[in-house]
């Protein structure tokens, strides 16, 4: 076998507990990640320590819960192994209520320990062994499920007999389905099936443990096929039942999916482009309301409003699977405001001369609305801003992006999104614009200082101070300032205005930097 490389920290705590006498192994998910070369998120050590034993060797762990296990606190600057999670070998009663076990007992084996485990690529353990750390060649891997097997196959297998893995807890139902969108992996033939025949026992869990695994799900790299194989398992009934309307509903002449495909579509390309969970989910609820505003059939069939009702249905099942307000808010925003309209003067100026004839002349705005067609004006962007809100923009661009290729069109990001982008940063960085005001010293501050009366030389002597801060930042301090403005003050009107001139040049000289710096980010002309 290939070397392994266990940490340090996982490899002193077992040798600490092997050291007294117990045996120790690495165990669960982080087996499975090392032999499929992925770096373990956290680590798991199983024991036949008792808690109490375990609390002996490390003074500083701490002991929380009633399912025998202690969390033991490392030196680690990593965050995944600051606090490693370490339980006695345990064994469990029945589970009435198909979330808890009635009892947690302990174990008297490792492989006691293993058969409670949801699945055989779960249920593998690593023996150290007592040499060579952090890393040595032959390890030992317990693995009485073949899950070493599955790993090769790229299966997903309940321990024993699925129906009763998931009686004990239904939510590995749900797990089962992650874990294949994860690892791009299968589920095998008669764990799907006892999925499928039980999925009504998912009403028993909590709503955030459903939620945990849904974003797990959406923020796989297979996401699509994840929520996919929700539907094919009906499961999808008891997580979000909403997105089920969209099954097999027929969109207009501007799409070539039903509803649902174009929901899943717009969630792979978020997925591809390994956007933000909350980017991912608004793109898979984007169009969540037109089966319920529906009107017509056919390629000429509206949804006027889904957007407004695809908000309120967000918002509503975030709430109900437990997301913090804050996210509930925000996915809810990007879908509402999913359909912002931004269209470029020189377009509206087109299609009105290709209408009239018109090719002599530039259009202004007035005839512009005289035709009855608007351009999307700074008043309307600041609008949307305000809306949505400034944070969030950037996610919005992304929504609507997911939505135009979710709909089947060449996966570019249009020339007319990337203006937009432009434009919405453009505005957000006004507040960040070059202005007098930026100096340390005011109008009333040089009246003062200077004796001087409410007058124009005092703006023209501001702004030539401004003049010299735009050259040297340094130069911008009250005393420097003061002293300055003694000087400037002896100055004829006629030199001062000159001053005044060359700070208003500097200040257009930056603004159309910043200008074309943010052109360029977004290649636009």
């Amino acid at each position: 076998m290939d070397k392994i490389q266990i940490s340090k920290e996982i490899a002193q705590i077992i040798e600490k507990l092997e050291s007294a006498d117990f045996q120790a192994y690495v165990v669960g998910g982080c087996v499975r990640d090392l032999l499929l070369g992925i770096k373990p998120a956290d680590w798991d050590i199983t024991t036949n320590a008792k808690p109490e034993e375990i609390q002996k060797i490390f003074p500083d762990s701490f002991y929380s819960n009633q399912y025998l296990t202690v969390t033991v606190k490392t030196d680690s600057e990593e965050e995944s192994l600051k606090e490693v999670e370490v339980t006695t070998f345990r064994a469990e009663g029945r589970y009435t209520d198909k979330r808890h076990p009635d009892e947690v007992r302990f174990a008297e084996t490792l492989e006691e320990d293993l058969s409670r485990r949801d699945f055989t690529i779960n249920a593998l353990a690593i023996n150290l062994g007592k040499s060579d750390f952090p890393g040595k060649s032959d390890f030992q891997i317990i693995d009485p499920y073949n899950g070493q097997g599955d790993l090769e196959k790229k299966l997903i297998r309940a321990v024993g007999e699925a129906e009763k893995r998931f009686e004990e807890d239904a939510l590995r139902m749900l797990r089962a389905v992650r874990f294949a969108s994860q690892l791009d992996f299968q589920i095998e033939e008669k764990t799907l099936v006892a999925i499928k025949n039980n999925a009504g026992w998912l009403v028993a869990i909590s709503k955030e443990r459903i939620r945990d695994e849904f974003v797990k799900l959406i923020g796989s790299k297979n996401a699509k096929e994840g929520l996919e194989l929700l539907r094919e398992t009906g499961l999808l009934q008891y997580v979000v039942p909403e997105l089920l309307e969209g099954f097999g509903v027929g969109q207009n002449k501007h799409h070539i999916y039903t509803v649902w495909e174009h929901n899943l579509r717009a969630l792979e390309y978020g997925a591809s482009q390994n956007y933000p969970v909350d980017a991912r989910i608004a793109a898979l609820f984007h169009d969540i309301g037109k089966p319920r505003t529906k009107r017509g059939d056919g390629p000429d069939s509206t949804f006027y409003g889904h957007d407004v009702v695809g908000g309120q249905m967000s918002f509503e099942i975030l709430t109900r699977l437990r997301f913090s307000a804050k996210t509930a808010e925000k996915i809810a925003k990007l879908v509402r405001w999913h359909l912002f309209n931004y269209k470029l003067r020189r377009d509206v100026e087109e299609e009105i001369k290709k209408e009239l004839g018109e090719k002599s002349h530039p259009l202004d705005p007035e005839e512009i609305e005289l035709k009855g067609q608007n351009y999307t004006t700074d008043a309307s962007i600041r609008r949307l801003i305000r809306n949505v809100g400034p944070e969030y923009m950037n996610d919005l661009v992304k929504v609507r992006i997911c939505d135009r290729i979710g709909s089947g069109v060449p996966k570019a990001v249009p020339y007319r999104l990337r203006h937009f982008q432009y434009r919405v940063e453009k505005i957000l960085r006004e507040g960040e614009a070059v202005k007098v005001t930026m100096l340390k010293i005011n109008g009333d501050d040089l009246k003062k200082l200077l004796g001087l009366p409410q007058s124009p030389k005092i703006g023209h002597i501001l702004n030539a101070l401004f003049e010299e801060a735009l050259d040297d930042s340094a130069k911008n301090n009250r005393e420097y300032l003061e002293t300055r403005a003694h000087e400037l003050n002896k100055l004829s009107e006629e030199e001062l205005i000159k001053l005044r001139q060359k700070a208003q040049n500097k200040v257009e000289l930056i603004k159309e930097e910043r200008d074309s710096e943010i052109k360029k980010k977004y290649w636009v002309k």
